[in-house]
């Protein structure tokens, strides 16, 4: 009897287990998202008492471990208690595109989407959109209800849960103050948990993008994010990032120093609905060279609202600012005018001063003259009105200004973000470029607005003015950024610095012209004095006179964070190799150059000269398949294929 009893018992149990299985399994897959080729995926997991989580694998193995998700309103909280109303279909989406600045100018990317709604305790709904493809996964918050009274953001609870003992690359956020926030600090080598230090000053957090070398160094994440508007200010990632957990933060309300920012006490996002949030992105390589490559922070903002753009022309210019800093005199900007015109640069910049010089000397009618387009030097604050901005580019377009440097945003407040993208557009209806100095990280406008074509928010050769650990470090964050910085958006580092300033250089003059070459900005502003450029070998002022300012192809043939980095370029029927060193020593590469110079016969090469700081050797070489080259310490290297 007790036999009987006992299999009766099992035959009653074992569908109920199978049922609870089952259902464990189809609300997984109901909350996960894989991307096409199945290699990438998010999931999220709700707890018994409603907390939402997430994480995200590659290859079923874990890229980011159980991390949380929420959101906490004034009069609304969807941290818990929350339960699954709605799970849309997989959706196919075709990111198909090109870019005027770019790695690769033409992006074609599939993603698979979907969305998931979840209702609160008081049946209120919050969307969660999720995307994953081949360069990896991201989600966004959204609220597609219509709704006229204001929402406050009191806090975002998404975070990102980093392995212990991974490795990282992280710039800290300073504090607000006459120039910061502005992304300007060195990317630290840390491991999860460990507190801000070596910051150039007091920070109270970690710049996105945020890059990490996880699953046991086999993988490679950027977190960043993507389609930031006027409805939501520039994130960054908290300081304390206890047990590996990297948590969102929103901008401070003291980041005001240069603008007319109202006192909030606190600068909580804000918002009537529908309001849909940042893309929260997590990119995602087998190799470095991946991340450095990918366009999911393009990918996911919107598409470009300029729609005849024949008028955007990526170029290069001669800036007088770095070699002659204290002289606004019409007769130096004039000079420098000459110095486009001789290197055939499309644009020359006009900084702080210009207007007085143009009064006196007639700089702008004189540029024009000469075939080369003035760009000119602004203040943010002068740029903040709606009415002043429209009238004052309309001025500068009406005198033949091609584009504008706006400088000192300092901010990242919803207020800064919202003006920006104004900027964009106000610029782009007469006809201007847009480059902002002192300023936020790019979260992917240049799709949205191509005119947009570069950016600082990065420790670049003005440095040399006044950092003193610059020169030490310089080598090695120039093999960083690539991979961090410049994924974000075009970048103006100002490359090419060979005067010495009040902090010595220590890179080689070859790795200060690769520079130009590396980092991919719209404009490459050209840094140094006119006796430079002349006593230049003329194979060098052909490389500059001939060198593009945008790629149509790009490969990372080398990419180690921090030691050495390897691009090759091209463009049109131009084609390059370019390499870094980031360290104190020699380092021996091989590279196939059959494989990256098809078509070509034979390369130069310009590399160190017997004074490795100041000059330059040129030679030239049959094409081979087997070429070997020692880095120098702090060195580089450009190859230029030729028939």
């Amino acid at each position: 009897m007790k036999k009987i009893f006992l299999n009766r018992s099992l035959s009653v149990l074992i569908p109920v287990v199978f049922f609870v299985l089952t259902s464990c399994v189809a609300q997984n897959e109901e909350l996960s998202l894989k991307s096409k080729d199945n290699l990438n995926e998010i999931n999220l997991s709700l707890t018994k008492d409603g907390k939402l989580s997430y994480k995200v694998s590659r290859k079923d193995k874990t890229i980011i471990e159980d991390s949380p998700l929420g959101l906490v309103f004034e009069n609304q909280d969807f941290s818990s208690g929350l339960s699954v109303a709605k799970v849309s279909a997989i959706e196919e989406k075709r990111e198909q595109y090109e870019l005027k600045v770019a790695n690769n100018k033409v992006i074609d990317h599939v993603f698979k989407s979907k969305s998931i709604t979840f209702k609160n305790s008081k049946d209120a709904l919050m969307t969660i959109d999720l995307i994953a493809g081949q360069e990896g996964v991201a989600f966004r918050y959204k609220f597609p209800e219509q709704e006229k009274q204001t929402r406050i953001l009191k806090n975002e609870l998404t975070g990102f849960h980093i392995a212990q003992n991974v490795k990282g690359w992280l710039q800290p956020y300073n504090k607000a103050g006459d120039y910061t926030p502005g992304y300007e600090d060195f990317y630290i080598n840390v491991k999860p948990g460990d507190p801000i230090n070596g910051a150039r000053g007091e920070s109270v957090g970690w710049c996105m993008p945020a890059l990490f070398n996880v699953n046991n160094t086999q993988n490679w994440i950027l977190i960043a994010e993507s389609g930031t508007d006027g409805s939501f200010p520039g994130c960054h990632l908290d300081s304390d990032s206890k047990d590996g957990i990297y948590r969102i933060a929103f901008a401070k309300n003291d980041e005001k120093f240069t603008l007319p920012l109202a006192d909030k006490g606190i600068a909580y996002p804000e918002s009537n609905l529908p309001w849909t949030m940042p893309w929260r992105v997590i990119m995602i390589g087998d190799k470095a060279g991946d991340i450095l490559l990918s366009t999911m922070i393009t990918d996911l903002a919107p598409a470009s609202k300029i729609e005849e753009t024949s008028w955007i022309v990526p170029g290069k210019a001669a800036w007088s600012w770095w070699s002659h800093p204290e002289d606004f005199t019409p007769e130096m900007y004039k000079k420098f005018t000459d110095v486009s015109a001789s290197f055939g640069f499309r644009y020359t910049l006009f900084d702080a001063g210009w207007e007085k010089a143009n009064r006196e000397g007639k700089i702008i009618d004189d540029a024009l003259s000469k075939g080369v387009q003035p760009l000119v030097w602004g203040y943010s604050a002068e740029y903040f009105d709606a009415d002043k901005r429209k009238k004052r580019f309309k001025e500068l377009a009406e005198m033949g200004v091609k584009g504008v440097k706006i400088d000192f945003w300092c901010s990242d407040r919803q207020e800064v973000m919202a003006t920006l993208q104004s900027v964009f557009e106000d610029a782009a209806k007469e006809h201007l470029l847009v480059n902002l100095h002192g300023t936020t990280m790019p979260r992917g406008w240049h799709r949205t607005w191509p005119n947009f074509v570069t950016a600082e928010a990065i420790l670049g050769t003005e440095s040399y003015f006044y950092e003193p650990r610059f020169p030490e470090k310089a080598a090695e964050q120039n093999t960083v950024l690539p991979f961090t910085r410049n994924v974000a958006g075009p970048a103006d580092y100002t490359p090419f610095a060979l005067t010495f300033r009040k902090y010595t250089r220590l890179n080689t003059a070859t790795h200060e012209l690769a520079m130009a070459m590396i980092y991919t900005s719209g404009i490459i502003h050209f840094a140094d004095s006119e006796e430079v450029f002349n006593s230049l070998p003329n194979e060098l002022k052909n490389l500059l006179k001939e060198m593009p300012a945008t790629w149509d192809k790009t490969e990372c043939i080398i990419g180690e964070p921090g030691k050495a980095l390897v691009l090759s370029r091209q463009k049109d029927n131009l084609s390059y190799i370019v390499g870094i060193n980031g360290t104190n020593a020699n380092q021996t590469i091989t590279i196939d150059l059959k494989k990256y110079g098809k078509g070509f016969s034979k390369f130069r090469i310009i590399s160190e000269g017997n004074d490795k700081l100041m000059e330059f050797k040129v030679e030239t070489y049959p094409v081979t398949s087997n070429w070997k080259y020692s880095l120098a310490p702090k060195g580089g290297f450009i190859i230029q294929f030729i028939k």
